[in-house]
């Protein structure tokens, strides 16, 4: 006899449910993130995200280590940024950013692979790669900004984190509004590198995941199962004679 899976509560401490509501807070903080503690408080909540994501992924021992490094230095760049200002600061402070969301996505990708089974925290946890790595390249788009001399989007300047924001997924999804573009390299080759990582993601782990799975219920709505005939009905068919050909 078969022994049914039991589901993982969609807002327990071991789903990605919570992953998906802490993504979507962080960006909202970012698009308000235009003042030196806005930009402090968005990188403790990307720690705060990522140390859930390293959580619920079950991240090994040595993505571990690794990330313990960067949530060290993402805390320093974080607090001295209170007290100190500069570009250089800033462009440090994205970039703890940018690699912090480099890190989650590896470890949730480990976790996606070792599933045997399609579910609904396979999906939400592919979804949420996918959202951390539109905001990795924001926060790579921003450090850029903050190191290279010129103005990163040409004629509309370094922009704010907002525009990075969607600029960046403008970009993973491919849509190119046209309205923000950066005005040379390396912005011009990142913004290459995300348009083709978010298409070969969407296209083979999104589309494949979502293709396969079906909430509870959904696949006996869509296919019912076959009503087995009637014995009266049966004996009807049977009872009909063969066509003799003349």
């Amino acid at each position: 006899m078969r022994i049914p899976r039991r589901r993982t509560p969609i807002w327990s401490s071991h789903s990605y449910g919570p992953l998906m509501l802490l993504i979507c807070a962080t960006y909202v903080i970012g698009t308000i993130a235009n003042q030196r503690w806005t930009i402090s408080l968005l990188l403790f909540a990307q720690i705060g995200t990522v140390w859930y994501a390293l959580l619920v992924s079950r991240a090994h021992t040595s993505l571990r280590a690794l990330a313990a490094v960067v949530f060290a230095l993402s805390l320093i760049a974080g607090a001295w940024n209170f007290f100190v200002h500069g570009a250089t600061l800033i462009g440090l402070v994205f970039f703890a950013g940018s690699m912090l969301y480099l890190v989650a996505p590896v470890s949730i990708a480990g976790d996606l692979g070792r599933r045997r089974h399609v579910d609904r925290e396979l999906m939400l946890g592919a979804l949420s790669t996918y959202l951390m790595l539109g905001m990795a390249f924001a926060f790579a788009y921003r450090c850029i900004a903050a190191f290279q001399p010129g103005p990163f989007y040409g004629s509309n300047g370094d922009g704010t984190m907002a525009d990075s924001l969607f600029y960046s997924f403008v970009t993973l999804t491919t849509t190119g509004y046209g309205d923000l573009v950066p005005a040379g390299n390396p912005g011009r080759t990142l913004a290459v590198l995300e348009a083709l990582l978010g298409q070969l993601f969407l296209v083979t782990a999104v589309a494949k995941v979502v293709n396969v799975w079906s909430p509870r219920g959904w696949r006996d709505k869509v296919h019912p199962p076959r009503m087995a005939s009637s014995p009266q009905e049966e004996t009807t068919v049977n009872s009909q004679p063969n066509s003799i050909e003349e």
